[in-house]
C-alpha cells in the first residue's frame, strides 16, 4: 500500500518527524530511509536508536500512540495515488485475478486508508499486526496466499521497498519492483519497472514468468 499504491510514505515522513520532535529530537534521513516498508515495532526501534533513547516500554508505547493518531489524521485527509496505480488495480480485477493488499501498516490505519482508496479493489487484506512477524519476514505474504487459497509461488507481489521485496521473495512469490522513495536492489525473483503507468495484463504475465526464471519469447 504505502509507496506502491498511494504516496503515503510522505505522510509517514510527517508523522514520524512529529513523533521524533515530541521525543525531543530530529529524525535523521538515514533512519527515515531505513524505516521505509517497515512495521511499527521496527520503525520505533530505529527511531529510539537514532535519537539515542533507551527502549523504555512506556515511552515507546506513548510514541506509538502518537504516531498512530497523527498518521490516522493524515490518512483521513485523503491519500494521493501513485502514477498508474488505480488503473493497474482496475485492470487486474477486470482480468479476473484475485488480489490481496499486503501491508505492514496497522489494521486501524489501513481501514482509514481503504476508505480513501477503496476496499473493493481487494479480495483480501493482510496487515502488519495480524501476523507473527511483519515484512521483511514472509508471514504477511504467506497469510495472503493462504486467504486467497493459492500457493505463494503462484503469486506476483508488487513492491516498492527492499523490506517488502525481501518479504515477498522469502515467501516464494515472484516480485514486480516499482521503486518509490528508495532504491531496491536486484534479486533472484525480482523484475524492475519504472512505474505502474500503462501496465497491462500481458505485462503482469511476463513479469510473473520472468520472476519465476522462465524464458519469455
Amino acid at each position: 500500500m504505502d509507496g506502491t499504491l498511494v504516496d503515503s510514505e510522505k505522510v509517514w515522513t510527517i508523522s514520524l518527524a512529529d513523533t521524533a520532535r515530541r521525543l525531543g529530537g530530529e529524525l535523521s534521513a538515514e533512519a527515515r530511509e531505513a524505516m521505509v516498508g517497515s512495521n511499527m515495532a521496527r520503525s520505533l526501534g530505529l527511531m529510539f536508536d537514532d535519537l539515542g533513547l533507551e527502549h523504555d516500554p512506556e515511552l515507546m508505547a506513548q510514541a506509538e500512540q502518537h504516531l498512530t493518531d497523527r498518521t490516522g489524521e493524515l490518512f483521513a485527509a485523503g491519500l494521493v495515488w501513485r502514477p498508474g496505480a488505480l488503473e493497474a488495480l482496475r485492470m487486474v480485477r477486470a482480468a479476473g485475478w484475485p488480489t490481496a493488499l499486503v501491508t505492514n501498516t496497522l489494521r486501524s490505519l489501513t481501514e482509514k486508508a481503504l476508505e480513501s482508496i477503496g476496499r473493493e479493489h481487494f479480495t483480501v487484506t493482510v496487515c502488519g499486526d495480524e501476523v507473527p512477524h511483519g515484512k521483511p519476514d514472509p508471514d504477511p505474504y504467506l497469510r495472503a496466499a493462504e486467504l486467497l487459497g493459492v500457493a505463494p509461488e503462484s503469486c506476483l507481489a508488487v513492491e516498492d521497498s527492499p523490506t517488502g521485496a525481501t518479504a515477498a521473495e522469502r515467501a516464494g512469490c515472484a516480485v514486480l519492483v516499482v521503486p518509490c522513495d528508495v532504491a531496491v536492489p536486484a534479486g533472484p525473483r525480482r523484475v524492475h519497472r519504472g512505474s505502474l503507468l500503462g501496465l497491462t495484463a500481458d505485462d503482469i504475465e511476463i513479469s510473473y514468468a520472468q520472476g519465476r526464471g522462465e524464458r519469455v519469447a
